[in-house]
């Protein structure tokens, strides 16, 4: 150090300085681009993956509601079948001048019955339907949430990277990226299918 107060390298020092800079400083450059496209592919993904997500609650509670429905219906076929199971009865005791109108009830409930049966299992053929295409989308959605791990995964390496210098993570780094990638893909394969 000099009387003034100023420390001045000597110029090797300077030249080491200076060439250990530009190197970092291209590995910096590609490490904020290599982040920047995760970042925005891992928003392509997690946007990718809650529209997926609404789509299988959306058919979860289709079928929720159409199982309901069907419940609905079958509660009602256990009441006609009451009512004429009670037509019936009223058939084996009553006088023979009342036979004619309790038959016709019967009839009446017999054809009740098949109607709301018509009706209630085509509710529960739609809510397994809906609860079929619930579970097919959920695996893509599983397979897109992997891959957004992996995504954010190699942005915090290559963070680390920019911060050490170390190449080598930087290429763990873009392996992770490349796991995510390809998990992305399989997964709207998934949804494709």
């Amino acid at each position: 150090m000099s009387e003034s107060g100023v420390h001045a390298h000597a110029p090797h020092e300077e030249a080491v300085h200076h060439a250990s800079e530009g190197k970092n400083h291209t590995l910096n450059q590609w490490v904020a681009i290599f982040t920047a496209l995760l970042a925005a592919l891992g928003a392509i993904v997690s946007y990718q993956g809650s529209h997926l997500m609404n789509e299988v609650l959306l058919y979860k509670n289709e079928a929720v509601l159409k199982k309901t429905h069907a419940t609905d219906e079958w509660n009602y076929y256990q009441a006609v079948s009451t009512k004429q199971h009670l037509m019936e009865l009223a058939h084996d005791l009553a006088p023979a001048d009342k036979q004619a109108g309790i038959v016709a009830k019967i009839t009446k409930y017999q054809g009740q019955k098949t109607e709301i049966k018509a009706r209630a299992d085509a509710l529960e053929a739609a809510s397994n339907k809906a609860n079929e295409e619930s579970d097919r989308l959920n695996r893509p959605h599983t397979g897109m949430a992997r891959s957004l791990i992996f995504l954010q995964i190699a942005i915090s390496l290559a963070s680390i990277t920019a911060l050490t210098g170390r190449r080598w993570l930087f290429g763990v780094a873009m392996l992770s990226a490349l796991i995510g990638v390809g998990l992305w893909v399989t997964a709207l394969g998934w949804v494709a299918a």
